[in-house]
């Protein structure tokens, strides 16, 4: 037991000292298992969940080290019943597996029959089951695989799918590595994720993460799907492949709102994918096309509820899931775990910065006051209209406007939720505006225009949230977003966090109006920030000059 910066008690939440010379070390190695869940000045708080800790489990850890981890910050002794529930916790992963038999066909078997013939009992799985075969386990109907896993899930016993996968049809493809290489975080999350077969790795934005696939590529070797969140980013998505791979313009295809075309590897959005016609999804024959040995799903937390019901079918595949944070706000983690994988590797984004790959990045809360008319609307208005009034005040424009002057010679973003509010601030700067609205073509034109530097102001709606790479950004300033996604506030940090061949870091500004719903969403959006070692500093907006 240490003079260390953690209490850790018995419900399972552990509190950080944030100022304890040891905090940045115990929050890195409590991030392999824990959640943050409160994020004020001082004390943090986390949570150790089931989720969790079979994620570090599937990753490699063991009961002892993440127990070693709780023991080595620890102010106090670790709860007896947190060790207890930790190991027993941590020991219930993989006590049962999919297998296939000798005939090939699936069977889920496990190393303790009491556990087996417990869950082969439950109502929702005894429907996936054929019948118990004379060696103890039970045969799996064909189509079940990724249905069994989320239905164990629920009941608390992940199973370890080592079932295999079809090879798919083979496609020659290599890095071209002329003047670059993978980085070395970027190779072991490739190893990491062939060692595990199928699963997630989880990058700061700005580091790689279409490296990793086109890594992944590499090493199968094989026609491969890419599952993404627009149209624009399955062009950058083909301008990185065609950049970095041996592939040809003729080896990769666009199947989106416009372009249907398949190929060995094909860049489909996930909108595609979930558009119904009569009632039935369209084009779900995109998925049995080709023989794909490979699925990526770019932004897997992203992934929209009916492509879960598409990917229980794909479990024969490889799947590879790439995002920044796995935080959901639907919390449908755990069908993450199940159906794409366990995180196989996660890369904390202080420890990318410290190393270079990633800019520094200054994060500051503005807080705005109301003035008093709009104090006393919003005072009688109803829940659901208070967060736009308090997102939208006027008061936003003109803080704005003064951020942008003590920024002279750099790209900023003015980022935001509410299109009226972006129109007036793109009329008020003279500046333009990309949002839904905007055609793709023009966005890209806009996106290169910021690029090149002829338009280095641009004020963008939620489609820049995602998958837009916008290297030279080094401003952001924030005036509205989803109520408290903490996955969007990542989002929007992560446009920033290229380095910058200009030399500028990153900034990242929030403009909060005090004492209001906005405040509070502002908290939680900061939350998984926090997590990954960002604080807020609060300003005054009478401060600014």
């Amino acid at each position: 037991m240490s003079d260390g910066p953690l209490i850790v008690q018995s419900d399972r939440s552990v509190l950080l000292e944030v100022a304890h010379p040891q905090a940045a070390d115990a929050r890195h190695d409590l991030a392999v298992f824990a959640e943050l869940e409160r994020a004020p000045e001082h004390i943090h708080t986390y949570r150790i969940t089931r989720l969790g800790l079979w994620n570090a489990r599937a990753a490699g850890h063991t009961a002892d080290e993440i127990l070693g981890t709780l023991e080595k910050y620890s102010k106090f002794a670790v709860p007896a019943t947190v060790t207890i529930d930790i190991e027993e916790t941590v020991n219930r992963y993989g006590r049962l597996t999919i297998e296939r038999d000798v005939e090939g066909e699936l069977v889920l078997r496990g190393s303790d029959a009491a556990v087996l013939q417990e869950v082969s009992k439950s109502k929702k799985i005894t429907e996936l089951l054929e019948g118990r075969q004379e060696d103890g386990s039970y045969k799996v109907a064909a189509w079940a695989r990724g249905q069994l896993k989320q239905e164990l899930l629920k009941l608390g016993w992940p199973a370890e799918d080592n079932a295999g996968f079809r090879p798919g049809a083979p496609l020659e493809v290599e890095l071209n590595t002329d003047g670059w290489s993978l980085r070395h975080y970027q190779e072991k999350a490739v190893s990491n994720f062939f060692e595990g077969g199928s699963g997630v790795v989880v990058l700061p934005c700005g580091a790689g993460k279409t490296l990793v696939g086109a890594g992944a590529m590499a090493s199968a070797k094989t026609d491969t799907l890419i599952l993404v969140t627009n149209t624009v980013s399955a062009r950058q998505w083909r301008d990185e492949l065609l950049k970095r791979t041996t592939l040809t313009p003729d080896e990769i295809g666009e199947y989106s709102g416009s372009i249907k075309e398949i190929k060995p590897v094909t860049i489909a959005t996930y909108q595609i994918l979930t558009a119904k016609r009569k009632g039935e999804f369209a084009h779900l024959s995109l998925l049995d096309a080709l023989d794909w040995g490979l699925v990526i799903y770019d932004e897997v937390h992203l992934l929209p509820a009916p492509v879960f019901k598409l990917t229980a079918e794909l479990q024969a595949r490889r799947r590879l899931g790439l995002t920044a944070t796995l935080v959901r706000e639907d919390g449908r983690e755990s069908d993450v775990f199940s159906l794409i994988g366990p995180k196989r590797f996660d890369a904390p984004w202080k420890e990318i910065e410290q190393e270079g790959f990633i800019s520094p990045a200054r994060c500051v809360e503005i807080r705005i006051d109301l003035d008093p008319d709009e104090r006393l609307s919003y005072a009688a208005a109803s829940d659901a209209e208070r967060y736009r009034m308090a997102a939208t005040t006027p008061a936003k424009l003109s803080v704005t406007k003064q951020l942008i002057a003590q920024h002279p010679g750099e790209r900023i973003l003015v980022i935001g939720q509410y299109l009226d509010q972006l129109a007036e601030l793109g009329a008020a700067l003279g500046v333009p505006e990309v949002t839904g609205a905007t055609p793709v073509d023009e966005r890209e034109r806009l996106f290169q225009a910021f690029r090149d530097g002829t338009e280095p102001v641009l004020v963008v709606s939620k489609v820049a949230n995602f998958s837009v790479d916008l290297p030279e950004a080094s401003v952001a300033i924030q005036v509205s977003g989803a109520f408290g996604s903490r996955q969007e506030e990542a989002q929007r940090l992560g446009r920033l966090l290229r380095p910058k061949k200009s030399g500028f870091t990153a900034t990242f500004y929030t403009l909060v109006a005090r004492d209001t719903v906005d405040q509070d969403f502002a908290q939680n959006r900061q939350r998984f920030l926090a997590e990954q070692g960002y604080s807020y500093e609060i300003v005054d907006a009478h401060t600014l000059g």
